[in-house]
Parts: C-alpha cells; structure tokens; sequence
C-alpha cells in the first residue's frame, strides 16, 4: 500500500484527476454514438462452395480450449469474466502439473537416460477460454441456463453405472482398450480434449467423412438420404445421416452402442437406445467454424439439451495415433492381476499396544 505524504497527495490528486477526465470523456464519446445512426449489421460469412454447390467445410480442425463441456462452480453465468477466467486457469494448471511441458527443441539432442519416466504423456491445448462473438464461454452448455446437463434418475444410474474389472479383456474401460478415445473427441456430440484434437473434413456429394486425429476414428455422415439403419445395428458413433439447411450442415445421428459412454472434461453421460444427436457445422469465417449439437432421451434426460463450441483452421497435417489395443498394455494389466490373486500380499500384523508408562505420583504417602 502506498502511504498518502504531502509530496505524493498533489499526485494522487492530479492521477483522480485524469481518470475523472477519462470517464467523462468516455461518456461523451458514448453519447454522441448513441446519437449516431446505428452501423448496418455485418453481413453473414458466405463459405466458399464445392465443385456441386455445397458450403464448403474441408480441412483441418480443431476445438481446444480451457471451457469445458458443464459449468464448472467457479462461474455465475455462460459468460465468464476475466477474473473467472483467471482462477479457472489457475485451477486447471494445478490439476495436470507436470502435464504440461515445454515444447520440445528439434535442435536439442536426446534427453537424459532416467530408469522410470516421470510423465509419459503431455498437455496439448490452448489454455484459454473458447470465445464466441468475442464472449469467453464457460461451458459448452447452453441450455438449461445453469450449464448442466439435466438428467433423469434412470440417466444419472446409466452413467454412474460404468464398471470395470480385471476378469477379462471385454471388462475393461473402453478407453484403455482404444474403442473410444479419451475424452471423447469422437463424439457425437465432439468434445475437446487435452491432447489430439485435430479433425479432418472431407466432403462429396453423397458422403462427408470427419476424421478424427486420437484414436484415428472417421464418422461417415450419408448424405444420400435421411433413413437409418435398423435400430439392431448399433455403433459406437451412433449411425449419421445428414442435409444441408442452407448455409449449415445438419447430421442426425442414432443408433448408439449402448455400452458407449462421453466423458469430457467436467462432465460426461452415455448413450442410450432412444438417444439422438442433433448436430449443426457452420461456417463463420474464413478459419473459423461455429459447431453446435443437442442431445435428446425422454428416458434419460428431463429435457433436450444442447451447446455451443467454436472450431478454428489448424495446421495440418492429421498425423497417425496408433492406439495399443491387444498390444502390450491390455495383457500385461490382466496377467498382473492373475499374478496379484496368486500372490495376495500377507494381510497386516496386528501391533500390540505398548504397555502405559508407569507414573509416580506427588502426593505424599502414595508411593
């Protein structure tokens, strides 16, 4: 704190001073532009279009960002104040610690030999939160106002229900076993995650493909017609049909293996039978593309539900992630625990209770 002398008390005043001068004259400013005629509304972005006359969505993608899919506690409302901002970066980085490294130096020779690895995987995302209309977002979700998402009890029960064991290969996470990837970029609806989320648009008249960098998954949205399969013929991405509505792509997407399950950041929920995700891709600007979805289930959630998240041009190329499904991993966690049933650790001793020291007491005559 700085102490009011009578040198520092005219520059203190003088400082008061200017601000008074610079907020009147913001006023000022303000209130000869309310006077103006209102500038015309900026005309809607117009993506290029393909060779057959569709807006054209191709290239590399991406969603990073610090939002995350339901509002985390620290926010007030969608639109998050910098403060807020602030505190959940703050939070964030004391979540992932040695997550997050330096990029590393081509340059620089190899690192040191070291006989256990402290991190074998990095942080890879942009530490801000993702802006829409210039507004930082503090969820994904839109509605409900509140930013969560509404689920019923049989919903709740669906998602919680998720188990794993060491039994058998099948009783393992989907993840681990690299039918889904982590954090589920895949979708539908697509979440942003830490690492790898890079998508790849590649359309034709009849078809569009979305490739997605983790787990090298690519969904197949049929533009030829709006029928799905039979609702036997189930898919971890749900089965996509798609059309156009002038300037967006729509995809409609049913048909969910019911074993699948989101989980994003700050939140997550699992397909049901009955679940149908309606997505929208539009693009507003040259790099930049407005993605949005909801997510209906009578069963599973008290009401539809939906979000908002921006996607900018990314550097290409996608490159290869070679999930270990089958490999190394998934076999070694099962022969461990066979191992660890072999060989149970010996239960702990019980450890007598030492003897209370013996006391001697002050009062005359006692001892």
């Amino acid at each position: 704190m700085t102490q009011n002398t009578p040198d520092s008390a005219p520059r203190l005043a003088a400082w008061l001073g200017g601000l008074a001068a610079v907020a009147l004259a913001g006023f000022a400013t303000h209130a000869r532009a309310a006077d103006a005629p209102a500038a015309p509304p900026a005309k809607p972005y117009h993506a290029p279009r393909t060779a057959y006359g569709a807006p054209d969505l191709q290239g590399v993608w991406t969603n990073t960002a610090l939002t995350f899919l339901a509002r985390p506690p620290i926010f007030k409302g969608l639109i998050a104040t910098d403060a807020e901002e602030k505190t959940m970066l703050k939070v964030f980085m004391s979540m992932v610690g040695d997550l997050i490294k330096p990029t590393v130096d081509p340059k620089e020779g190899a690192p040191p030999v070291v006989k256990e690895a402290p991190q074998s995987d990095i942080i890879e995302m942009d530490f801000h939160l993702a802006r829409i209309n210039g507004q930082p977002r503090s969820s994904w979700i839109v509605e409900p106002s509140n930013g969560q998402i509404p689920f019923t009890a049989a919903g709740q029960k669906a998602y919680d229900g998720r188990k794993s064991t060491y039994d058998d290969p099948e009783a393992r996470p989907l993840t681990e076993r690299c039918m889904i990837a982590i954090g589920s970029p895949e979708g539908p609806p697509m979440m942003n995650t830490g690492f790898n989320g890079n998508y790849q648009i590649v359309q034709s008249k009849d078809f569009v493909a979305i490739e997605i960098e983790m787990n090298h998954d690519v969904r197949i949205v049929r533009m030829i017609d709006r029928t799905h399969a039979p609702a036997e013929v189930t898919r971890w991405m749900g089965d996509s049909v798609g059309w156009w509505d002038g300037e967006t792509l729509v995809v409609e997407s049913a048909n969910f293996d019911p074993r699948g399950v989101v989980d994003s950041l700050n939140g997550g929920f699992r397909h049901g039978p009955k679940t149908k995700v309606i997505e929208r891709f539009t693009r507003t600007g040259e790099d930049q593309m407005l993605y949005e979805f909801t997510v209906q289930d009578a069963d599973y959630y008290k009401q539809p539900w939906s979000g908002q998240m921006p996607m900018r041009a990314a550097k290409g190329p996608i490159y290869e992630y070679a999930c270990h499904e089958g490999n190394y991993s998934l076999p070694n966690a099962l022969s461990g625990a066979r191992y660890a049933e072999a060989h149970p650790e010996p239960a702990p001793t019980a450890t007598k209770p030492a003897a209370a020291p013996a006391t001697v007491s002050t009062k005359p005559g006692t001892n």
